[in-house]
Formats: C-alpha cells, sequence, structure tokens
C-alpha cells in the first residue's frame, strides 16, 4: 500500500537562492497590487468627477446664449424713443442691437440687454 513518508510532508527550508527569488517575487506582488489599487481608485475618483460634473453641464445645457431657459419663451418689452424708425436690427451674446433714425433725424443705436431686460447703451451716430 502506499504509505507516506512523514518526511514528505514538511517543508524543508529553502536554500539561500531560492529564498532571496522568492522575497523578491513577494516584494513584487506587493508592489504590483499596491499600483492597481492606485489605478482603481484613479479610475473611481474620475467616475465620480465625471458623474459630478456632467449633472453641472445638463443645468447649463437648459439654458441658451441668451440667459434664457431653453423651455419657456421670453417676453421682454422695449421702450423705443418716440418717432424711433428702426432701420435695421441686430443680435448677438444675448443683446439687441436697434440702429435707426430719431424724429429729429439723428442717427441712433440702441442695445436692448435680453438678459437684464433694459437698454443698455443709447449710442448717437454722427454724419461726417
Amino acid at each position: 500500500m502506499t504509505a507516506i513518508e512523514p518526511d514528505d510532508q514538511e517543508e524543508k527550508p529553502l536554500d539561500p537562492a531560492m529564498e532571496s527569488v522568492r522575497r523578491k517575487m513577494v516584494r513584487l506582488q506587493i508592489v504590483s497590487g499596491a499600483i492597481m489599487f492606485v489605478s482603481l481608485m484613479a479610475v473611481f475618483g474620475a467616475v465620480v468627477y465625471k458623474t459630478m460634473h456632467s449633472e453641472a453641464k445638463e443645468t447649463a445645457a437648459t439654458v441658451s446664449a441668451a440667459g434664457v431657459p431653453s423651455d419657456a419663451p421670453l417676453a421682454a418689452t422695449i421702450s423705443l424713443p418716440l418717432g424711433f424708425k428702426v432701420q435695421s436690427t441686430s443680435f448677438s451674446a444675448g443683446q439687441i442691437l436697434f440702429y435707426g433714425e430719431t424724429a429729429e433725424g439723428k442717427s441712433k443705436a440702441l442695445v436692448f440687454d435680453l438678459r437684464t431686460g433694459r437698454t443698455v447703451a443709447d449710442v448717437s451716430v454722427a454724419g461726417n
């Protein structure tokens, strides 16, 4: 029958060269595990950062360039001077430029800001 000798069951001490290799392997395993742990934490941190900032972008995306919510139309009224004849208009960055002539025949430019709801510039244009 098979008889297991007690000598085979006991671990024999490794020779110094093999013990050195074993220590290096354990050290390599610890360093590799630490690097993997730090990398995993960096990925989790990036995911959390991305989710926190994407919520801020979603709320910012519902506001147009003029600062008006995209789900609601803007209602504003501008009071132009009496007798002002609009010759042209222009829109940029939430501001409307009205260019025209006053009742006295002087050229004038009026800038209306949609965010604040008021006229922000009243420019008289002098001819040559």
